[in-house]
Formats: C-alpha cells, structure tokens, sequence
C-alpha cells in the first residue's frame, strides 16, 4: 500500500529509515512547505516531490498520509487528508485539544477510514516480551508501576546545531514550546496501555521548571518541561509517570507484582534490556556482594547491577533496521499495521478510541495546570 508522507522535517528520517523493515509499505512522496527542506529530504532518499499539498492529496496513488507536521497543525491536515478519502497516519498528539481530536476520530470513522497515531515504540520485541512475561503470571499480580520518561537536559546541549541524516535542522525551540510531555509522553503511555489496559482517572502536576533554555527561548512562551502523573486503570493497577527535560536521561519501566519485579531498561528501545527478579528466593550474587560492600562501605554505590534475570528473546525475532541511538524504535511499524489492519477490515492497534485515549492523557498530563483533579477519562478503548 502507498503513503504520502506530510513534512519532511527531523522525525521524517526516522521514518524513512525504517520503512525498509515493511515490504507492505511502499513511498509515493512526499511534501513540506519549506521547498528547501523538501527538496534536500527527497534528494537525499531520491523521493519523489509533491508540488504543493493539493498535489498530494488528490494523488489516487497513496492511500495513507502520514502526517509529521508540527502538532498544531495535526487536527486541520489530518481532516484535510481525511476528507479526500485518505486514511490518517498522524503523530502525536492527534490534536492540542481532546474534542478536536474525538472530532478527527469520529469522522474518520462515519468515511470508513482509519486515523492512527503516534508512537510506535509498543509494537516493538520488548514491549511484546514484556506483555507475555506478565501475562504468564511470572510477576504475579501486576500491582504498581513506575514509568520514566526524562530525556536529559538537552536545552544545555548544543541542539541549535543538531541535523538529521539529511540534513533538516531539530526544532528544538518549537519542541520546547510544545513541551517535553506532548512530545515525549506517548512513549510511556504505548506501553502503558498495552500492558495494562485503559485509564480511568489520574492526577497530574505539571510546570515549567527551567524557563532560559538557549537563544530564542526567552521570546516565546514555553510549554510544561515537567510533568507527573499518578494514574489508576481500570484493571486496578496504578501507575507514576514523570517526564521532563532536566533530569539524567531515564526511559525505564518497573512493574512490581505480588511475585515479582519486571524492568525494562529503555522505552526507546525495539531489542531492550528486561530484567525479571521474584519477589521470594535468591538474588543474583552480584547484586548481593553490591549490598554487602554498601554496608561495609556506610553508603550507596553510584552503581549497581540491575536486579534479577535477563530475559532472553526468541532465537529467530526479527532484528529491524532502526535509527541510531537513541531513537532505536521502528518508527514505520506503526504505518505497516495499519496497513495490515486496512487490508483485514478493522483497527489498527493504536487507531481510532485507542488513539483518542492516549491523546488524551498525554493533554491531561500536559495541560494539569489548567484542569480539576483528579482528571476523570472521557475516552476509553
């Protein structure tokens, strides 16, 4: 099936590059309003150019359009896409605003389209290592869940200089307008959602902690760079997820069971590191001689071995192309699946109500500032 892709920005490389992992996806073009930005993207992968977005839509060839424009612009070019008959493959948010993004879903759904989103880090081996070690009963119970989302400070970084492969500049200072939890929450929630099932209510706090972030900064009015959120899902467990842009970079998962404690490493991650240790039973010994030097020592080491087992993937799991660290997630997973959905006749797994729901607690985190709470879920899937 072929796709369109909309902007050819930063995130666009990281799609392109993984597109080879999905025979079933082929690339028509694709299309940005800064002609210099397209022109460098589609010279450097030879892809075709569109002369403008009307080019792209009435194109009959592509039956997806992926939208990676800027999140503001998400509600009006997805329903753009949408009402020329094309399926919507959109990154996250869907929209800034929970009813403009059930608008977008419903509407998909009276045109018989699918309207996915953004990301695709849950569709990868670790996330699905994960969902079977927990539901093979090895932790128990799963009962409370840590979820780290902090992706360093990079506004103390040189982010002013950073290119992608072909060249397009990261928007570092839009991204900040935006918010690290808009951005960067979703990789969290994926999973959270996959494991655990749906939201039913959560409380958040958000706020803007580092308001100088390099040249630029100080005329623009800045998102949230820290947000937590204490979230209750309908299957009884509870989860904590913080994201921010200031503290060590950390994108790990702890999930404690009544039998046990499952970790993984980093959500960014296709091939992560998953470490199962029971509740009951010996500790791995190295993490017990670290306990005892701390003891002998009178403090805490500034390191310790990671708790229990490494789990080990199946022998023949595919190994995908990815990009570079630390963005190791296959970006295009998310268009091949629906792809393969829009071929069986249903959802995609991140399409439609499920989308609609991690939109909306990515907003709910993001925009806590401004909402009662604790925050009651419209959404569900």
């Amino acid at each position: 099936m072929k796709v369109a892709l909309l902007g050819t920005g930063f995130v666009a490389d990281y799609y392109i590059t993984t597109l080879v992992n999905h025979p079933q996806v082929e690339l028509a073009g694709a299309f940005d309003i800064d002609s210099e930005r397209l022109r460098q993207f589609c010279d450097y992968y030879r892809v075709r150019p569109y002369a403008d977005l009307d080019a792209l839509l009435t194109d009959p060839e592509p039956e997806i359009v992926v939208n990676l424009t800027p999140p503001e612009l998400h509600y009006e070019l997805s329903f753009r896409a949408l009402r020329h008959g094309k399926h919507v493959y959109c990154e996250k948010p869907l929209a800034m605003r929970f009813e403009e993004a059930k608008e977008l879903v419903e509407f998909a759904s009276e045109r018989n389209l699918t309207l996915a989103g953004a990301p695709a880090n849950a569709l990868s081996a670790a996330c699905r290592l994960a969902a079977e070690t927990i539901s093979s009963g090895k932790i128990g119970k799963p009962r409370l869940v840590y979820a780290e989302m902090e992706d360093g400070p990079v506004f103390r970084g040189k982010w002013q200089t950073w290119r992608s492969r072909s060249g397009a500049k990261w928007p570092g200072l839009h991204e900040f307008e935006v918010g690290c939890t808009l951005e960067h929450a979703g990789y969290a929630l994926s999973w959270l959602t996959t494991l655990f099932g749906p939201v039913e209510k959560l409380t958040a706090f958000s706020a803007l902690t580092f308001p100088a972030k390099g040249p630029g900064t100080d005329k623009v009015m800045l998102g949230p760079d820290f947000s937590v959120g204490c979230l209750v899902f309908r299957s009884g467990v509870v989860a904590r997820l913080t994201s921010g842009l200031a503290a060590p970079r950390d994108r790990s998962l702890t999930v404690l069971g009544d039998e046990g404690t499952l970790t993984v490493g980093d959500l960014w991650d296709h091939r992560s590191a998953i470490f199962l240790e029971p509740a009951e039973g010996a500790r791995k010994v190295s993490v017990r001689l670290a306990d005892r030097f701390e003891g002998w020592l009178g403090k805490a080491l500034p390191w310790k071995p990671a708790p229990g087992r490494r789990l080990a993937y199946p022998a023949d799991a595919a190994k995908p192309v990815l990009p570079s660290f630390p963005s190791q997630i296959d970006f295009a997973a998310g268009i091949a699946a629906q792809v393969d959905a829009i071929r069986a006749g249903r959802q995609p797994e991140f399409g439609g109500s499920r989308a609609l729901h991690v939109t909306e607690l990515a907003l709910a985190l993001n925009n806590a500032r401004d909402l009662e709470q604790p925050y009651v879920m419209k959404s569900s899937f």
